[in-house]
């Protein structure tokens, strides 16, 4: 390595940031989106088979509960592992890995004769999600320019509401349809697989993770193909190297990285954001997971339930697009706990509705806010650590949120029998505005370099 090539690479930080959104930005940003759009379909659709199988195979309702929460034991595993490697191997390596992986193992779960099997392919499936969602959120924010990376974070978790409506209309129009419907709609969730290819050779390695390991050609070729997009001249040598040299990474091995994040710089970023992951976990699974079956028990049949879930789930799109301005005008902080405390009004009203209007009103609302919250979170998260721990914290606080989305499940059925549906979102909206107070222990980094912390 020459002289020149570290101080090289220090403009690629700021040379990323001084760009404009230009076609590769655009390319990066629906690649990953169309990956966390499967994601979600695979998440929502196991809300409606769930409904199915409960009345094909008789299950009780701590049976239909662990369906669930299995699939969350895999993406609490997944995603504390997936940061990892993903600091390690690379953003882009890893993300096309966990979509082969539980675009797999949904395709064989059409195959599945029984509930043990079922739960053994959904464990699969919770890997590769749980892995998949922080490094695409992490990959994302890498390339953003600063002035404009929450709200493309933002963008991308907006593809999380097309994703989840693709499973609501799977769960109108393809589970109810026959015997086999619940087949038919895993065998749809198989799509990650083959959609793998595409993101190991048609995207780019992020070129700040080639900074740190080292790999200063790549993450150069990486930052002119973007200069280029942009019709921006890329800088001379000359003036490259009157830039200063890169400051040392944070933590280079597996055991630095886990210790980082407790050090004294992030330890108050580091228990708020978990916090707040696992409330948001807790009531988010908790609700939309049961709310076809919870519609179901008070009495509407499968496919007016379903219909309700799909009216409810068109709401996530205003949500995230209100969040995506806010969060550039009012900041991360506020936008996030805003949309936290109109998620827990929201769940109250949700809980004590009782005519079909103020069902899907109150269920809309839920969603507006909720996602809107998501996508808030999403990208203050990758924020909060330096690059050579940006996926690691992203993983661990996700696979801390994880914890809560196993629980949630298993937890509905016995705050059902406790005092229905009005204990049950009185809970989570508990959950909610605990999140809401733990927001503001985070660090609000809007328009600041993604290393400068």
């Amino acid at each position: 390595m020459t002289d020149a090539e570290p101080r090289v690479a220090a403009t690629i930080s700021r040379r990323l940031d001084e760009l404009p959104f230009t076609r590769r930005h655009l390319r990066v940003l629906t690649g990953s989106g169309l990956g966390w759009a499967l994601d979600a379909m695979d998440v929502g659709l196991i809300s409606f088979v769930i409904a199915a199988l409960a009345v094909q195979w008789q299950l009780q309702p701590q049976e239909t509960a662990w369906i669930a929460s299995v699939g969350f034991i895999g993406m609490a595993v997944g995603a504390s592992v997936g940061g990892l490697l993903a600091d390690r191997f690379g953003r882009r390596s890893v993300f096309a890995v966990t979509l082969l992986v539980y675009g797999l193992a949904t395709g064989a779960s059409a195959l599945v004769g029984g509930l043990v099997a079922l739960l053994i392919l959904r464990f699969i499936v919770g890997l590769g999600l749980g892995a998949e969602l922080p490094v695409a959120s992490t990959y994302v924010s890498e390339f953003a320019p600063a002035r404009m990376r929450g709200r493309l974070i933002v963008f991308l978790e907006a593809f999380w509401a097309v994703g989840w409506t693709a499973a609501a209309l799977i769960g109108y129009f393809v589970i109810p349809a026959s015997e086999a419907g619940w087949r038919w709609a895993f065998a749809l969730g198989a799509l990650p697989a083959a959609y793998a290819l595409v993101v190991r050779w048609g995207l780019p390695e992020s070129a700040r993770w080639l900074e740190r390991r080292g790999r200063f050609a790549d993450a150069e070729r990486v930052v002119r193909s973007f200069e280029e997009s942009a019709g921006a001249a890329s800088p001379s040598s000359a003036a490259a190297t009157q830039r200063v040299d890169a400051a040392p990474p944070v933590a280079t091995s597996l055991s630095s990285r886990l210790a980082a994040l407790w050090a004294t710089e992030f330890r108050v970023r580091t228990a708020c954001l978990w916090l707040v992951w696992f409330c948001v976990n807790f009531s988010y699974y908790g609700a939309f997971i049961w709310i076809p079956s919870i519609l179901v028990a008070q009495g509407y049949d499968l496919v007016r339930s379903f219909g309700f879930t799909l009216v409810i789930t068109l709401a996530q799109l205003p949500g995230y697009a209100v969040a995506a301005w806010l969060i550039e005008v009012w900041g991360r902080r506020v936008t996030l706990s805003v949309f936290l405390v109109g998620s827990a009004i929201a769940a109250g009203f949700f809980g004590t509705a009782s005519t079909e209007v103020a069902v899907i009103a109150a269920g809309m609302a839920l969603s507006f806010f909720n996602l809107g919250a998501w996508g808030a979170l999403y990208a203050v998260t990758p924020e909060m650590y330096p690059t050579s721990l940006r996926a690691t914290g992203s993983g661990w606080a996700a696979g801390a949120g994880r914890l809560a989305s196993i629980l949630a499940p298993l937890s509905v059925p016995l705050l059902l029998a406790a005092g229905g549906a009005p204990l049950l979102f009185v809970v989570f909206a508990v959950f909610f505005a605990v999140a809401a107070v733990a927001a503001w222990g985070l660090v609000d980094r809007r328009g600041a370099a993604l290393d400068d912390r």
